[in-house]
């Protein structure tokens, strides 16, 4: 999906308006992010913030969402991260959310699990002299992609470039969400 796609979507995926906690690629399965955040206990809902948004104030708010229950909007979580995080530590770049709608959209619809699950299946598919090229917008996808590609580099296949590319400063002003994309980019030798 684009990042156009996910802001008309009005099922949750974007801070800037107050839409209903769906946030699913697919709105026909699996559950919700209201549902994930009014039923998980404190504990993994702090993990799976801290894992997915590398998110410092991750238990702090994980208990301010339990506090506030049940959560049913944007602008719900939007206030219960507000809450938790201290006003001085907000960030100056992005909003203060970020972090935690990342780490939601991610959980809700197992992107980690599906990135492991390609990342098995493409290179195989690969004829020699053919390329997968994956961009990553998160450390914790790229250290995935990362580690994949290493691997496989031993047998039939090498990595581009020993380090990933990165947007210049002309793309991130013409497009922001560009800032944290990390373009990996592997070949089938043999």
């Amino acid at each position: 999906m684009s990042s156009a796609q996910l802001d008309e979507s009005g099922r949750g995926f974007s801070f800037q308006r107050d839409e209903p906690l769906d946030m699913r690629l697919d709105p026909t399965r699996g559950e919700t992010a209201a549902e994930l955040l009014n039923h998980r206990d404190e504990a993994t809902l702090a993990g799976l913030i801290h894992e997915h948004g590398d998110e410092r104030y991750a238990r702090r708010i994980a208990r301010t969402i339990v506090r506030r229950r049940p959560l049913r909007t944007t602008g719900d979580l939007v206030a219960a991260v507000r809450a938790a995080v201290p006003r001085a530590a907000w960030p100056r770049r992005t909003h203060v959310a970020t972090r935690t709608f990342q780490a939601l959209r991610m959980a809700v619809n197992d992107e980690t699990g599906a990135l492991r699950q390609t990342l098995q299946e493409i290179p195989g598919l690969l004829a020699v002299g053919g390329r997968l090229g994956v961009i990553s917008f998160h450390s914790g996808e790229d250290r995935i992609v990362k580690q994949t590609f290493r691997a496989l580099g031993a047998a039939d296949y090498a990595e581009l470039e020993p380090s990933p590319l990165t947007p210049g400063d002309d793309e991130v002003r013409a497009n922001p969400r560009a800032r944290s994309a990390k373009l990996r980019v592997l070949e089938r030798t043999a």
